[in-house]
């Protein structure tokens, strides 16, 4: 599906859009469940696995992620679009790229935020193309307790950046993501919940 043409979504097309990134979870292996847990990076454990790497590692579904996140972020002005590396890396590439190729073409440029600064060169905690008073948006892959967000937020402010907005893959609804977010006073954005990647697995 490419609606490239219009950067509003009907309902209809923004839940087929929803269903067809659903499936591509499934069909690549990247969404699994079991009652029995999956440790996560926090330590926790969830009956879900998601791992957006695997999934970005195809062409289709990348392609599905960044036609999403265009149409999702269509009402946004923004100038430039990172987060923690390494997860973010791909996904801001991806919707940069296919927004500069979308109609209504937008020119949003990419950044990084590394884990520690540089111990070389210009010690440089954030790569990429940003300026001062740029409007950032701040990607990651899975929202779980919003660590790597709010670590992305705080470095993207202390350079100067205006961050208002985060856009997640899969939120998985636990441990108060969401909420720890939207604290910071940044609008959450999903294009998946846990919920509906089990709605479809069920459907299919």
């Amino acid at each position: 599906m490419s609606s490239c043409d219009d950067s509003f979504l009907s309902v209809s097309a923004e839940q087929e859009l929803k269903i067809q990134l659903a499936k591509a979870f499934s069909a690549t292996g990247s969404f699994k469940t079991d009652p029995a847990g999956f440790k996560l990076a926090s330590g926790a454990t969830s009956p879900y696995y998601v791992d957006c790497r695997s999934l970005m590692a195809h062409p289709g579904p990348r392609r599905l992620v960044a036609e999403s996140a265009y149409h999702a972020l269509a009402s946004l002005t923004l100038d430039t679009i990172g987060g923690l590396e390494i997860g973010a890396i791909a996904i801001a590439t991806a919707i940069s790229a296919f927004a500069f190729d979308a109609s209504p073409r937008r020119e949003w440029r990419t950044f990084v935020v590394r884990k520690q600064p540089k111990d070389h060169g210009l010690s440089k905690l954030i790569d990429g193309a940003i300026r001062p008073g740029d409007r950032a948006l701040i990607v990651d892959d899975v929202l779980t307790s919003g660590g790597s967000i709010l670590k992305a937020i705080t470095a993207a402010r202390g350079a100067g950046l205006t961050v208002s907005h985060a856009l997640v893959i899969v939120d998985r609804q636990e441990q108060d993501g969401g909420a720890k977010v939207e604290a910071e006073g940044v609008r959450l954005l999903s294009l998946l919940t846990v919920k509906e990647l089990l709605d479809a697995t069920r459907g299919m």
